[in-house]
């Protein structure tokens, strides 16, 4: 897990060392153990370490094959490197280094750009083939690890986040006032190849780009989801077998690290079975990375409406692990809010992604590298607005009887959700009337089951979540790996039917079956869906109340054209007053008023 950055000049020219040192030294946080560049005519690549596999320098990148014909930086890791190390071998190749980035960089030179296909991870990489005066870059199936890129000056420039690239004076001057305005209105944000800054792209999941000195070529997809429409059909317990043995060597190979690795543990279904089974994996096979005991990182809340405490109580128990938690500080809270927006980049819908920022604070105490749930709502339709798209789709099949029995069941299980969520899809509605300008409509449940499921892990969610993830860990210099988000569990569930997904109103159907005897019953029989949420009402109506209002208040606040301001600051004191419910659109508004303000 690394930050990169570099530069290719386009008209012929040299890299220009110092901009390519300025990119690298706005990712330092991404990588403290190190860092090297690497300058060859027209490219610059720049490298922050964060050491995880190989901690000699021997693991130093830039990184060059035998004759120099080759050099990469690479961020993220691939978990099948030791397989295919030996297969490479086998076909003549040499090693230097104990490293994946080096597996990737052979696989490359004996596959070319058919080497994404072979490799079990997460990634982004660019690299420079000077035998063809071309560099290559990728990015993993799911987007877990992140690149940005962009043309200014004459040169194509790529880094992990994009405050790097803002190191070059005529790039991310003005935001891209169409995305920002989908964001308001919608809440989505890493649902296209754009971003909030004009002119700032990011490379799609699943694809790669190959830049020469003729320009930058267009994205290509090299991996696409094909996802199961129909209504049933599988052995569950075929099913339900095969989704834990993929599961269990996910997460096997997410265990290979060669400092600490702990885990994120939330108290909800998806990062309780990652908790077992490492705990399984201790005593079968004693991963080194784990210790003589598995550390857990948990936050809480005292406010029992957010609080899992008794489900974390539940699963150390159980595991007996070693459970860290955190309770966060709300006297701090703003200033968190400011180093956490400078880490993001761009503005974030809400402040559940705060209490994950907590917990990966907490966690840079004792492990460099976590393991959580991240992934399995979105492939499981774990998320209970789910169940509505799949009505939907029966019913437009036919099978009356089917939908009639899901939406009983539903009604059974989920009945006080269903009842806030009709309310504020009306409250929502009228604040939408507050935002100004034209926003592409977004609607995330639109369509059946299997068409949410895509989009929502291609599109419309998983990416998004991600990027917070990626964000908030490597603001403490910690590696999150995502085992739910192993590709062959990812085809596999994909290829399931819906029935496996939602059945009689429970979510995670084939899941929860998977771990029965694993996870104790009153954590994998859970209806509620919570996960590292935070108590954002509570906190704007009291502990922010006084720098929101400030914000509203302010006459640069007045003069945006991406909404009424008069109004926002009357519907927010309505809420103030207790004249009306909360939403999200207040939080949106606000973070996108101050992330706004390093444009004036």
């Amino acid at each position: 897990m690394c930050g990169i950055a570099g530069q290719f000049v386009l008209n012929g020219g040299e890299a220009d060392a110092d901009l390519v040192g300025a990119m690298a030294e706005r990712l330092r946080h991404r990588g403290p153990d190190g860092e090297g560049t690497c300058f060859s005519g027209p490219v610059g690549l720049a490298h922050r370490r964060l050491a995880i596999i190989d901690l000699s320098d021997e693991g130093r990148q830039p990184m060059a094959n035998e004759d120099g014909s080759l050099w990469i930086v690479f961020n993220g890791e691939v978990y099948n490197y030791l397989e295919l190390r030996e297969d490479l071998r086998a076909l003549g190749h040499r090693f230097a280094t104990a490293t994946d980035t080096e597996v990737v960089l052979h696989a490359y030179e004996e596959w070319g750009r058919d080497c994404l296909h072979r490799f079990n991870g997460m990634w982004a990489f660019a690299i420079w083939d000077n035998r063809r005066r071309e560099l290559f870059c990728a990015r993993d199936r799911l987007g877990v690890k992140p690149l940005y890129y962009t043309l200014a000056g004459g040169s194509f420039l790529f880094a992990s986040e994009i405050k790097a690239l803002l190191a070059h004076p005529a790039v991310g001057r003005k935001p891209n006032d169409r995305m920002l305005a989908t964001f308001l209105a919608w809440g989505v944000a890493d649902h296209t190849g754009e971003t909030m800054y004009d002119g700032i792209f990011q490379l799609p999941p699943a694809h790669s780009i190959v830049v020469s000195v003729e320009g930058a070529g267009e994205p290509e997809r090299y991996w696409d989801l094909v996802m199961n429409a129909a209504p049933g059909g599988a052995d569950d317990d075929a099913a339900a077998g095969r989704v834990r043995d993929l599961l269990t060597d996910a997460v096997r190979l997410r265990l290979r690290s060669d400092v600490p690795v702990g885990t994120c543990l939330s108290g909800g279904i998806d990062s309780s079975t990652v908790t077992f089974l490492i705990n399984d994996l201790l005593r079968a096979e004693r991963p080194e990375s784990v210790g003589d005991r598995q550390k857990t990182f948990s936050v809480c809340f005292d406010d029992p409406r957010f609080d899992e405490s008794r489900h974390i109580d539940t699963v150390v128990a159980a595991t007996e692990v070693a459970s860290h938690r955190i309770t966060p500080d709300t006297e701090g809270l703003w200033e968190d809010i400011g180093r956490l927006l400078y880490m993001q980049d761009e503005p974030f819908a809400s402040l559940s992604i705060y209490a994950q920022y907590c917990v990966m604070r907490l966690a840079s105490d004792e492990v460099k590298v976590v393991l959580d749930g991240q992934g399995a709502d979105e492939q499981l339709a774990g998320y209970i607005a789910y169940q509505m798209p799949y009505v939907r789709g029966l019913l437009r099949q036919g099978r009356v009887l089917a939908a009639l029995r899901e939406a009983v069941g539903g009604a059974r299980h989920h009945r006080s959700f269903f009842s806030w969520a009709i309310r504020q899809s009306l409250v929502r509605s009228e604040r939408r009337e507050l935002l100004r300008g034209d926003a592409p409509e977004v609607l995330r449940y639109a369509g059946s089951l299997d068409e949410v499921l895509a989009r929502e892990i291609t599109a419309s969610n998983l990416p998004l979540l991600l990027h917070w993830e990626d964000r908030n860990s490597m603001a403490f210099s910690i590696e999150a790996r995502v085992p739910f988000l192993d590709y062959r569990l990812v085809e596999y569930l994909a290829g399931l039917p819906l029935d496996q997904k939602i059945r009689g109103g429970v979510t995670k159907y084939v899941l929860r079956r998977a771990i029965r005897g694993l996870v104790p019953d009153a954590v994998r029989c859970r209806m509620d869906k919570m996960g590292f949420v935070t108590p954002e009402e509570v906190w704007m109506k009291d502990e922010l109340r006084p720098h929101i209002l400030d914000l509203f208040s302010t006459p640069e606040f007045s003069r945006r054209p991406f909404w009424d301001a008069e109004r926002v600051l009357q519907n927010y004191r309505e809420f103030l007053d207790g004249k009306s419910e909360y939403s999200t659109e207040f939080w949106r508004i606000a973070c996108a008023e101050v992330w706004l303000r390093q444009f004036d």
